[in-house]
């Protein structure tokens, strides 16, 4: 059984910022933002806009090369909406803001197929270059017309979904307050109002859409810090529901290939399980993947996207249907439940654990105890075991790539079982593996490890 922490808000990446946010007249006098009069605020209303010196350690962004410690990065909210199911037309945007904005489709991604079953959820989602985040919520009602039931979602879109999870609880209440006094839409319109972002159209763009900043970055970004508001994190339930497999997910993502999660709702934990996916991959080293796709995010997805993903060469995202296991040209590696597999022949050894994995997945949980025990006997001690996980398979990336670019670098351009035993891998159950990532990333080496199936 998955785990309550399953539940914790998306932990956050930092990326560049496509949009800044005006600012207000009466903040840029002194005057009240949310909430700054006397009193407290209704859980309705969306939350106030805090200063630096508010700010828990946990908000402070680490990037290096973008943003300094201390940075704070602005609120970008492009859109704000609302969902409603209507027995009679199905799916439609009730009510959104700005007006004029293009929400094609937003009506199926933020409500998703079966949602009906469940009571309340949560989706990730994108929507051409912005993400959105919208909290899903049913409620019985003794209406024949309703037929019994109303469903709203409320969500809003970023350009990034580095700060989206700190409006999980606002859009909670908000889909709430929609289900009870359904068309009062003056919280929603003020909490637009006040975080609202600005897109740059630059010099030449002529107001064109702004960049799609990925997470992970292999280009861009080394590791920033990540934390969640949760105290149980989503990247060790990602390591409880999925074992030693998280090594096949591994090189499935190192290699950039197209991953579909399927799950019945609710799907907000399997937004997770694609955000961590993408985290697998990450490395820091110049002048890797110049030639290979970013890893992209998708998060939910449903049969509305398939038109955009026959284009797309790699990407991670799930999808709550089950259609999508029988349109094997939209993916390369299809997951369900705790099941991995791939319909393609060449990709079938990476299936298979061999001890290399073993051995990554024994240190890996080791690693996982002396910081719970650390935690434990030191109280001023408390990495978060998020940091851990993507430092794990951060140094074992990159220690795969500066051999493969030492080796390219070196005269005879020999890549020896030597050199993968070094690179934390299996000679021979790795074989496959090694030759799919010299391939995809373009790395000039002769590997002259054996094939055992061959004399």
């Amino acid at each position: 059984m998955v785990e309550r922490g399953d539940a914790a808000p998306l932990l956050r990446w930092a990326e560049g910022p496509a949009v800044s946010p005006p600012q207000a007249p009466e903040l840029q006098a002194g005057g009240r933002g949310w909430g700054s009069g006397g009193g407290g605020r209704s859980a309705a209303e969306p939350p106030r806009r805090r200063e630096r010196e508010e700010l828990g350690p946990s908000e402070v962004l680490l990037q290096p090369g973008r943003l300094e410690l201390g940075d704070v990065e602005e609120d970008q909210v492009v859109a704000v909406f609302v969902v409603t199911f209507d027995p009679r037309s199905g799916n439609m945007v009730e009510w959104c803001l700005p007006q004029d904005i293009d929400l094609e489709g937003v009506e199926f991604k933020s409500m998703a197929s079966g949602s009906h079953k469940i009571q309340s959820d949560f989706i990730y989602f994108r929507k051409g270059p912005f993400f959105g985040l919208a909290c899903f919520a049913n409620m019985p009602v003794e209406s024949e017309l309703e037929r019994g039931a109303r469903m709203k979602s409320v969500g809003i879109l970023s350009p990034s979904y580095t700060l989206l999870y700190r409006y999980m609880h606002f859009l909670e209440n908000q889909v709430r307050h929609q289900l009870e006094t359904p068309g009062h839409y003056s919280h929603l319109a003020a909490f637009y109002e006040d975080k609202k972002g600005v897109l740059h159209a630059g010099p030449g763009r002529g107001g064109s859409l702004p960049p799609v900043y990925w997470l992970p970055s292999i280009h861009r970004y080394m590791y920033p810090e990540m934390k969640i508001t949760h105290p149980a994190g989503c990247m060790s339930q990602f390591i409880k529901f999925f074992g030693e497999q998280i090594l096949i997910l591994w090189k499935f993502a190192l290699l950039r290939k197209r991953i579909l999660i399927f799950s019945p709702p609710p799907v907000g934990v399997v937004c997770y399980r694609v955000y961590c996916c993408c985290c697998l991959a990450n490395v820091s080293l110049p002048g890797i993947g110049g030639t290979i796709p970013e890893s992209k995010p998708f998060f939910y997805v449903n049969v509305a996207d398939i038109e955009s993903l026959e284009v797309e060469v790699s990407y991670v995202a799930c999808t709550t249907e089950k259609i999508f296991e029988e349109k094997r040209e939209l993916y390369d590696v299809y997951v369900d439940n705790q099941n991995v597999k791939t319909h393609h022949d060449h990709l079938q050894p990476l299936l298979k654990i061999n001890s290399a994995d073993r051995e990554k997945y024994r240190r890996l949980n080791e690693q996982r105890q002396m910081l719970l025990y650390s935690q434990e006997v030191e109280e001023d001690y408390n990495p978060c075991e998020e940091d851990l996980f993507v430092l794990f398979f951060l140094e074992q990336n990159n220690r795969i790539f500066q051999t493969l670019l030492e080796v390219s670098a070196s005269q005879d351009k020999t890549l020896t079982a030597e050199h993968a035993r070094g690179m934390g891998l299996d000679p021979q159950g790795d074989r496959s593996f090694l030759m799919d990532l010299l391939e995809a990333y373009g790395i000039d080496v002769m590997l002259v490890i054996d094939n055992p199936c061959c004399p």
